[in-house]
């Protein structure tokens, strides 16, 4: 419901749709500092949240019956919930709403164009095979991961999915039109952030701004100083507190089982958690798996250097496009001999 002191309709203006692990939360902050713009304080997961794909952890399974989040909008509860956010961030000139799974889920583009039809969407993305791993080291934060990175690779599947971003993004561009619809990449932002900032400043329509005194970097991941060690804790563990985190997201009002489970995974994370998180930096990817997923994620991403209008190959090391195949004497023979 809208507060009695807001003029605006309770509605993002603009939405940082993806990828993960690719400085959308730095993104979320830079912007969240400017005297015109406000945020939700997380990420507000509504469009996609009746996607198994994106959140398998908003799904449960209550005495044979699917118990799950509805985001459509003759559904009071979830409606109104998402209207809130929006409601208590009062009279701003620009509202923005952060949820970084909306690129992978091929419904997401269609709702927004119906229930926001003129909210405009930023996408960052990043070196592909760099970005897989980081969401391994996250997934493993977040409890989720019980196996190495190459076990994880079939084991967690949106780990490939979320480094796949060419089909996504021509999806979004066909349904929202071009015009409403900014890339960014995450190496442009790290090199140049004033220049990526007033490009985004001016797509989501305030006055570019100078970064001079604001906070640049935000979400800094520690990793497990014994990998190995904490697989195992998550597997006995830590994968099913996971599973409590989102026990009452999207709800208006919550039960005594949602408090208590939200207060566990509280006390989890940021307590027992980071005694397992001791080092600064992961081990390196294994130079096979970084010469597969090469080849994976390039040919998954075909066209994304003519989508960008840029040669991805001078910003990504992994970037190794397809060519076209080399005829060979053989084939040309062959030919002849068919016609």
């Amino acid at each position: 419901m809208t507060s009695p002191e807001m003029k605006r309709p309770p509605q993002p203006d603009f939405i940082i749709g993806g990828a993960p692990k690719c400085g959308t939360t730095s993104l979320h902050f830079i912007l969240d500092q400017h005297p015109e713009i406000a945020f939700p304080t997380d990420e507000v997961n509504y469009f996609d949240a009746d996607d198994p794909f994106n959140w398998p952890d908003l799904f449960f399974e209550r005495g044979g019956r699917l118990d799950y989040r509805d985001p459509a909008p003759e559904n009071t509860e979830t409606r109104d919930w998402y209207r809130a956010k929006y409601a208590a961030l009062g009279d701003m000139a620009l509202l923005g709403e952060d949820s970084t799974r909306y690129l992978f889920s091929p419904m997401v583009a269609h709702r927004v164009k119906q229930r926001l039809p003129e909210a405009k969407v930023i996408f960052m993305l990043r070196d592909p095979v760099k970005r897989a791993y980081s969401e391994y080291w996250h997934a493993m934060k977040m409890m989720r991961v019980t196996t190495s990175f190459e076990g994880a690779l079939t084991a967690l599947p949106q780990i490939v999915a979320g480094s796949t971003y060419a089909p996504h993004l021509q999806q979004w561009i066909d349904v929202l039109g071009r015009d409403r619809v900014h890339i960014v990449l995450l190496e442009d932002f790290k090199t140049d952030r004033q220049a990526v900032m007033d490009g985004i400043a001016r797509f989501i329509g305030v006055e570019p701004f100078s970064l001079e005194g604001y906070e640049l970097w935000f979400n800094k991941t520690s990793y497990p100083g014994k990998p190995k060690l904490m697989q195992w804790v998550n597997a006995l563990v830590g994968r099913r507190v996971s599973r409590l985190r989102y026990m009452g997201h999207m709800r208006r009002n919550t039960g005594l089982r949602e408090k208590l489970a939200n207060r566990l995974y509280q006390f989890y994370f940021h307590k027992v958690n980071p005694l397992l998180l001791t080092a600064d930096r992961p081990p390196e990817m294994n130079p096979e798996t970084a010469r597969y997923l090469s080849r994976l994620l390039s040919d998954r991403n075909a066209g994304l250097d003519a989508l960008l209008g840029r040669d991805l190959s001078e910003v990504w090391s992994s970037w190794s496009p397809a060519t076209t195949p080399t005829t060979t004497t053989d084939d040309k023979d062959k030919s002849m001999a068919a016609q």
